[in-house]
């Protein structure tokens, strides 16, 4: 069922200097009356930048945070993903019947389920590009802060964490290499005053004062397990698109080969051959047996 809200609007969103006259949400409703985090950040993720939306996610849910974000690909789809069991919540630019991008129709179905859809716009609408930065405005009016995960330069990611700033939010970030163009936007945001965090505590310290949070519920992330090397026979068939989307997921930043395999959805077999080729090209460095980081490109 569809519900237009009254009693349940969310308090944060109604405190914005133009709130939406009324919103749409499919699921739980409740949800909407919790103290909630925005996690936003590039389509294009690394693999590193996903791990890191899936870890704030998780390790905030947990300490009573819903956390929202815009159903996009990329670093918005990984941390509706990791906060599923604790509560997430979609803004959709169009109807909340509408599923976009296609391929999260899964992860839509699930969050209509155990999560929250909203939107202003009624059911039946569909999206224009207009429609998007619209939406971004009710994203970070939900939340009492946003973290923003990897954001290029020019990006809607910039503009969600700008009205944020206008609406008197808290604009966290977390670094990231000078050299990947992903970082631009996210070590633009620091220069210009957003706050610094490398762990979910840091957003939880910030906000707990505000939000009423469970410490007791927050926990450390558990430090990775280091896992043996796999000796890789015969060479796997794989195709320049494969390659692609291995080095798309690369960056400056170290990451674990499993992690590569998780975001690529390709074997492990697979990305280890594609590493070891991109090995003997000179494109990535080695940080023991699991871990690899992508070098530039030679000029």
């Amino acid at each position: 069922p569809f519900f237009t809200l009254e009693p349940g609007y969310p308090k944060a969103l109604a405190a914005i200097e133009v709130p939406p006259p009324m919103i749409y949400a499919r699921g739980r409703i409740e949800l909407l009356q919790q103290p909630a985090l925005a996690i936003i950040g590039s389509r294009l993720a690394s693999a590193a930048g996903l791990k890191i939306a899936k870890q704030f996610a998780i390790e905030l849910g947990r300490a009573g945070l819903a956390i929202v974000s815009g159903l996009a690909r990329g670093v918005d789809g990984a941390a509706h993903e990791a906060s599923l069991a604790t509560g997430t919540i979609a803004v959709l630019a169009g109807g909340v019947d509408n599923i976009y991008p296609p391929e999260h129709d899964k992860l839509y179905r699930e969050i209509s389920e155990s999560g929250c859809l909203v939107s202003e716009q009624p059911p039946g609408f569909r999206p224009r590009a207009a429609d998007f930065p619209r939406r971004n405005r009710i994203i970070s009016g939900m939340s009492l802060g946003v973290l923003v995960i990897e954001a290029a330069r020019r990006s809607g990611t910039l503009l969600t964490a700008r009205l944020a700033g206008e609406q008197g939010r808290e604009v966290f970030a977390v670094p990231g290499h000078p050299l990947d163009p992903r970082a631009e936007g996210t070590n633009l945001l620091l220069k210009t005053g957003a706050t610094l965090v490398t762990e979910p505590r840091d957003v939880l310290e910030t906000l707990e004062p505000m939000a009423g949070l469970n410490r007791q519920a927050f926990r450390e992330i558990p430090q990775a397990v280091p896992v043996a090397p796999v000796l890789v026979l015969g060479v796997p068939d794989v195709s320049d698109r494969d390659r692609g989307s291995v080095v798309s997921a690369l960056g400056p930043h170290p990451i674990d080969l499993d992690e590569i395999a998780r975001a690529t959805s390709l074997s492990a077999r697979d990305v280890r051959s594609i590493v070891m080729e991109l090995d003997l090209a000179g494109r990535i460095e080695r940080h023991g047996a699991q871990l690899v980081s992508l070098l530039p490109m030679p000029e």
